[in-house]
């Protein structure tokens, strides 16, 4: 049995959850989520948790619970606290704004990279080198902030670059040793 897949998932007040045949569907302040459900597995609510099942034991059937549990339970804390990722502009001259609905980025290219901002995700900057991207959705969050990073990557030798808050950029000596 899995470990995380037989853990009930307990819901909070003003979260409303409904199961329709193959969609589970998670309404709450932040926002509404929905998610297809595999045939193989099945979801019931039990007054305020919701139990996810397998319907048999085949080893795909048992690779999909923990994973279709800890989608719904994801979707449960993104309308209810939400998600964020912090990333961090590193270098001289680099700088991040938001204008209009456009993320404005100044990373050392000849011209400002301009990202719009998606529907149902906030992007905020504070100072000029902080981007906070939050939204209900986990998926969302970090893709955006993945792609957010891909336009200018940190390097080892002088570390500038965009990276994540928690992240650890490993720094290499130059090839005049150490200076």
């Amino acid at each position: 049995m899995s470990r995380i897949g037989k853990m009930p998932i307990t819901v909070p007040e003003g979260v409303k959850v409904t199961i329709k045949k193959s969609i589970v569907e998670v309404e709450g302040p932040k926002g509404t989520l929905s998610q297809n459900i595999r045939s193989q597995i099945a979801v019931t609510q039990k007054d305020s948790s919701i139990v996810v099942s397998r319907k048999n034991e085949t080893k795909y059937t048992r690779s999909l619970h923990g994973l279709y549990r800890n989608l719904i339970n994801n979707m449960v804390i993104g309308v209810s606290k939400g998600f964020s990722k912090t990333l961090l502009i590193n270098g001289v001259g680099y700088r991040a704004e938001v204008n209009d609905d456009n993320l404005v980025l100044n990373l050392g290219f000849s011209n400002p990279i301009f990202y719009p901002v998606p529907d149902g995700v906030k992007i905020n900057v504070e100072g000029n080198n902080k981007i906070i991207v939050e939204g209900p959705s986990k998926q969302r969050v970090g893709q955006i902030s993945a792609e957010i990073r891909s336009f200018r990557p940190p390097e080892p030798y002088k570390g500038k670059g965009i990276r994540y808050e928690d992240e650890y950029v490993r720094r290499k000596i130059g090839k005049t040793g150490v200076k």
